[in-house]
């Protein structure tokens, strides 16, 4: 059975313009593929590991093939147990707001979380760093205040650019976008964007 992770970075959940366009994706899907399993992932409503220095020292024991502490394996463990869920999955696709010209610090630790050697990239000084979840595709679906495709917005949009980049990283080369922008405007201006972005998520989910 294929398995789609679908992860919601958004805490606004029925007033979330991005979890509103991703449950027309997920909608289309399940319509698509009666017989796939979705599993939705809520960064507000689970408990992340943190990354204190436990982890970070056991980080850099694997890194250097040191052995780690006990405190360090425990750390690990946890971090290992993210990765692996997250490597379970066939198919994935992301909710995500833009928060001050970028992504939620909950979303942000996640991938933090999931960004470690041997687990989604590894290191070689011949090749430098490879990702390891690959043949996969995934769809990022954002939501976003302003309207960010004019040449002299695109700066700020660290939303996207950082996605893509630390998607990229981890070995991810299907990559799929929908953006709904802007959506604090004139309501019938709102309305014209969101009608327009869900019907860009229901024809990607349909084939994704």
């Amino acid at each position: 059975m294929t398995k789609l992770l679908y992860i919601e970075s958004s805490p606004r959940k029925q007033r979330s313009k991005s979890i509103r366009l991703a449950q027309a994706f997920l909608d289309e899907y399940r319509a698509a593929h009666p017989d796939d399993e979705i599993v939705t992932l809520d960064l507000w409503s689970r408990t992340l590991p943190e990354f204190d220095g436990d982890t970070i020292d056991a980080k850099y024991s694997v890194m250097h093939g040191q052995d780690p502490t006990d405190d360090q394996r425990r750390a690990w463990q946890a971090i290992v147990d993210i990765c692996d869920e997250f490597k379970s999955a066939d198919k994935y696709v992301f909710s995500v707001p833009m928060w001050n010209f970028s992504i939620p610090y909950r979303l942000k630790h996640y991938i933090d979380l999931l960004a470690q050697p041997g687990q989604t990239f590894s290191f070689s000084p011949e090749t430098g760093y490879t990702g390891l979840v690959t043949g996969k595709p995934v769809a990022v679906l954002y939501a976003r205040g302003g309207d960010y495709r004019s040449d002299e917005m695109q700066p700020f949009n660290h939303q996207q650019s950082y996605m893509e980049l630390m998607l990229g990283f981890l070995g991810f080369t299907d990559i799929h976008t929908v953006a709904m922008q802007p959506v604090l405007a004139a309501p019938e201006d709102v309305a014209r964007t969101e009608a327009e972005a869900t019907a860009h998520a229901r024809q990607l989910a349909n084939g994704f």
